[in-house]
């Protein structure tokens, strides 16, 4: 008999295992959160709020116990006007052929080009040059990564006393990425980047480019939870809902891998512990403002609805929407311990190739947990097939990859049952 039992035990353990993750529902958050209704999940026309709204719907509809909305303020340049660019009379697209730096004002006009040497680099001579008439009001073209080696020279570009050039180009290889998200400030020149299709011998462009700066702008966390057998402690699941938003009216960011699918993931989660209760209370923290310099995180981290010295574990699922079987992971030094528990857990059960560690960085939601003493790990799953489309408008619906969600659901799901 009782080995009859432990079988049963076993089978019903699997059974729900194999139920656990719902990749319908899963697809369809992401869908839903990388459509047009939500604009890219920017600010320029509320996208990042009305998907928090669909969220935060989505929470409740899968049974959690509560969801609040922790609002904050942010500056944040937007682009939801004008957006053109020709060279020598050859239009090039938004958002494929160039891009802007987030921080970068309106402009209008047509304007001389000056292209850099990069083989025979002279600074003297670039700004004597750009002093001449003809070059008057120019915009200064070079390749990005050559800027590295003059950085000096190129922030002078940037600048407002640092010479008369009215902007700097600077060309990079496809696909063309947003480079950065959003910025808190609006600078003195436009930074533009270009592919290749801007001509190498090209004369001059001409240029369309709104901005709108957006003072305080007011958005939301959201914040569901289930609670579990006991208070006294929690497991924190989170991840970022906003993205990069608009270029330009027709042009929007639709980010289904960063991060609609780490968000999919933690509502997936919510609804799997709203029907097995867990030994202690679970927090599913959708935050706003990630792409924003972790606004939304910093601003919980600073001011949280619960004490954080109850966090048993905070674990970030950021960019969780591609096929690498190597599973990139960041560690708080309070979450060594939980971190070689997930370790051994992925060894028995081979969820994963294995963990490949980076250093811990800014670079996410979990960041200011880390800085406070949180136990916690970011998981991304970044190199695979989907990665290239990073912050480019390719990042859509149809270019997302479920791989690693199935998996990393149940890793998670070993690691809260066994902490």
């Amino acid at each position: 008999m009782r080995r009859i039992l432990v079988c049963l035990s076993a089978l019903i353990v699997l059974t729900l295992q194999l139920n656990a993750q719902d990749l319908k529902h899963y697809k369809k958050i992401v869908k839903n959160l990388s459509s047009a209704k939500y604009q890219g999940r920017g600010y320029a026309f509320d996208g990042a709020n009305k998907a928090g709204d669909y969220l935060a719907r989505e929470f409740a509809r899968v049974g959690v116990d509560e969801v609040v909305r922790q609002p904050f303020k942010l500056d944040v340049n937007t682009f939801p006007g004008a957006m053109s660019l020709s060279a020598d009379g050859k239009s090039l697209r938004p958002g494929v052929d160039f891009t802007l730096r987030e921080f970068s004002p309106a402009i209008k006009g047509t304007f001389p080009l000056y292209h850099i040497d990069t083989t025979n680099y002279d600074s003297q001579k670039i700004f004597a040059d750009l002093a001449k008439p003809e070059y008057a009001n120019a915009f200064v073209v070079c390749d990005f990564w050559y800027t590295y080696k003059h950085v000096a020279d190129f922030r002078r570009l940037q600048s407002a006393d640092g010479c008369t050039n009215a902007g700097v180009i600077y060309t990079w290889n496809e696909p063309l990425k947003f480079y950065k998200a959003h910025a808190e400030r609006v600078a003195p020149k436009p930074v533009v980047w270009t592919t290749e299709a801007l001509p190498a011998t090209a004369k001059n462009i001409t240029i369309d480019v709104e901005n709108r700066f957006f003072k305080d702008y007011e958005c939301f966390n959201v914040i569901a939870k289930v609670e579990g057998e006991r208070h006294d402690s929690c497991y924190v699941f989170t991840a970022h809902y906003d993205h990069l938003g608009n270029l330009g009216r027709r042009v929007y960011y639709a980010g289904a891998h960063d991060n609609a699918s780490g968000t999919a993931a933690i509502v997936t989660l919510a609804a799997y512990y709203a029907k097995h209760r867990p030994p202690f209370d679970i927090y599913f923290i959708a935050f706003s403002g990630e792409d924003a310099y972790l606004r939304g995180s910093e601003w919980f981290a600073a001011n949280p609805t619960f004490e954080l010295s109850r966090v048993r574990y905070l674990l970030n699922l950021d960019m969780i929407g591609d096929n690498n079987p190597v599973q990139y992971c960041e560690v708080s030094p309070e979450g060594m311990a939980g971190f070689a528990l997930m370790e051994e857990i992925n060894s028995r059960e081979g969820y994963f190739e294995r963990f490949n560690r980076g250093k811990l960085a800014g670079n996410s939601d979990h960041y200011p947990f880390a800085q406070r003493g949180v136990p916690c790990i970011f998981l991304e799953n970044e190199g695979g097939d989907a990665f290239k489309y990073y912050h480019t408008t390719l990042d859509t619906w149809k270019n997302a990859l479920w791989n690693a969600y199935e998996p990393l659901f149940k890793l998670v799901v070993d690691f809260v049952e066994r902490y």
